[in-house]
């Protein structure tokens, strides 16, 4: 157990092995990839299970899908519009999770949404569903480290890995904590503020990178404000890989379908693989 001293809280150990998400992405780090992580908005459309097919075979090492949430705190302008088009649509956690479980991407798939819809349904029943449609991973963005104990010792028993967020104002102390309980990756929140295309990369997203791998050995990922192949190269100059969704998510919203949304992806593949 990891005891946070000031608060008197105790967060349960990591498990030791890592899980399908961590050890895909580490075997393709090992093999000299840098990481490539698409974000898409379940339940969006009629079409989003091929969009998830398509950055799949473009290229993805892994992707990360939306679950739509009223109140997406960390969430801008993009992915808010498709979150509350599902909505409207009838999306729930339920049926999306029906829809992955025929899906079948060939990559790792980790669920990302807010800590009520997980409370709501019950830590283990959520961890346990999340499991059986086969996902690897769970990204609650709006759930801190001082709280992750009950949620975390839920999707460690259903064999679910934990992604925690490291934010570019963490303290030094505070960020071998956060790597010590992440699991399936480090997630680097590149700059303050809620996700979105941005004309230049944050500078705080390099400076967090270079932190996190300082100290961990586990992936590093760079997410919020990485908008395009240009910025997905710079900043993988520092960190295992990016994480892309509101770029993506732009392009699916105006129409582009899983052609477009592949051609995208493949776009970074391709910058990526040219440059490392």
């Amino acid at each position: 157990m990891v005891t946070l001293a000031d608060e008197g809280l105790m967060i349960p150990d990591a498990p030791t092995q890592p899980g399908g998400l961590e050890s895909a992405l580490r075997a393709g780090r090992d093999a000299g990839r840098k990481l490539l992580v698409p974000y898409v908005t379940g339940g969006l459309g009629t079409d989003w299970a091929e969009i998830v097919r398509a950055v799949a075979d473009a290229g993805a090492d892994a992707i990360e899908i939306g679950v739509p949430f009223s109140d997406p705190v960390m969430d801008g302008p993009v992915i808010q519009e498709a979150s509350e088009l599902a909505l409207r649509a009838g999306a729930t956690p339920v049926t999306i999770f029906d829809e992955l479980r025929t899906i079948d991407a060939g990559v790792p798939i980790a669920v990302m949404t807010y800590y009520n819809l997980a409370f709501h349904m019950g830590h283990e029943r959520f961890a346990e569903s999340l499991a059986a449609a086969g996902v690897s991973a769970a990204i609650l963005p709006d759930l801190p480290l001082e709280e992750v104990g009950p949620w975390a010792t839920a999707a460690d028993a259903a064999g679910v890995e934990t992604v925690l967020l490291a934010a570019p104002t963490a303290p030094d102390e505070r960020l071998p904590l956060v790597c010590a309980r992440a699991r399936g990756f480090v997630y680097a929140v590149g700059l303050l503020g809620v996700t979105g295309e941005r004309d230049a990369l944050a500078s705080s997203s390099l400076v967090i990178a270079r932190r996190l791998k300082a100290i961990t050995d586990k992936p590093v990922l760079v997410g919020v404000g990485v908008s395009n192949a240009a910025q997905a190269v710079e900043i993988c100059a520092e960190a295992d890989g990016v994480v892309i969704g509101s770029a993506l998510m732009r392009r699916v919203l105006e129409g582009v379908g899983p052609t477009g949304a592949g051609e995208f992806i493949a776009e970074v593949r391709t910058a990526l693989d040219a440059n490392f």
